[in-house]
């Protein structure tokens, strides 16, 4: 899948360009790669602090439910596990 991409001027100090070239160099990719992917892993951290955002303010919205049933549902699961896994020959926890 080509991606369009925009040329962007970015003024780096000697320091950080040596930096960026021996990371380049090192890893047999270009300078904009190393960009690209560094810019990625910034932006990351915000936009799945975003994604969380979203996902507390939609159970703000619509909470769930307890389901009367669900405690004992996931009690007989664990029981069936367990006795499952008995007569496997593994030892319970």
């Amino acid at each position: 899948m080509l991606v369009a991409r925009r040329q962007v001027l970015v003024q780096l100090s000697d320091d950080l360009l040596a930096l960026l070239d021996r990371q380049a160099q090192r890893r047999r990719v270009s300078r904009s790669q190393v960009i690209r992917e560094a810019v990625e892993r910034f932006t990351a951290t915000d936009r799945e602090a975003e994604t969380d955002r979203q996902i507390v303010d939609g159970y703000r919205r619509m909470p769930q439910e307890d389901h009367p049933w669900s405690d004992w549902a996931a009690i007989d699961t664990a029981r069936a596990l367990d006795e499952e896994e008995r007569e496997a020959g593994y030892e319970a926890w």
